[in-house]
């Protein structure tokens, strides 16, 4: 019982460095973000960033990041329309929900040929 439960923890450690190896940094600070679309309609999504007080500048990096990053798994394409452009809109326009960013988009798709 002991050895599975070192077993165990060396296993999650392990899965911890190698999840912290894949984070980017923006402006030199990690944000914890993602991106949520519903499954009836993946093109719209909101991205979610913080925490903002670790630098502004980092977390609109962070949540265009996270907006294409869901719309190239999803669709192949970086192509977005924003609502409020996470890195171009003045500072006095984007949402900031608590000490988070939170930006909504839509993935613009290519006419598929023929169509």
């Amino acid at each position: 019982m002991r050895a599975i439960l070192i077993l165990c923890a060396a296993a999650l450690a392990l899965a911890a460095c190698t999840e912290s190896s894949k984070r980017v940094r923006f402006d030199g600070n990690f944000y914890r973000g993602s991106a949520k679309a519903p499954a009836t309609d993946r093109h719209n999504f909101t991205a979610s960033v913080g925490p903002v007080r670790l630098g502004l500048n980092g977390a609109r990096q962070a949540a265009f990041y996270e907006g294409t990053l869901h719309c190239v798994r999803h669709f192949g394409t970086s192509d977005i329309a924003w609502a409020v452009h996470p890195t171009e809109a003045p500072q006095e326009a984007l949402p900031i929900q608590g000490d988070r960013l939170v930006v909504r988009g839509r993935c613009l798709e290519w006419p598929e040929p023929g169509a």
